[in-house]
């Protein structure tokens, strides 16, 4: 009986420490819902940085597009004939 005792006092602690460790851990490793106003903010972020990113590239395409005198020059991928 004392042996039964003895191994159940190790398997108890042994517990408590497992569960006190997943206590520490636990709020790092489970993943938590986001709310809908983080959300919201996140996207609304996205947007912005996707509309600047357009801004860009437009500016940089009509930068490119652009030959002597001021005319658009024709790409050498582009599918029209030459004048």
């Amino acid at each position: 009986v004392a042996e039964y005792s003895a191994d159940r006092e190790a398997a108890n602690s042994e517990h408590s420490a497992v569960m006190e460790y997943y206590g520490k851990i636990k709020e790092r490793c489970i993943a938590k819902p986001e709310t809908y106003a983080e959300r919201a903010r996140r996207r609304e972020a996205e947007i912005a940085g996707l509309k600047e990113a357009l801004t860009i590239l437009d500016d940089e395409t009509a930068f490119t597009q652009r030959g002597k005198h001021g005319r658009k020059s024709r790409h050498f991928l582009s599918m029209e004939p030459r004048a």
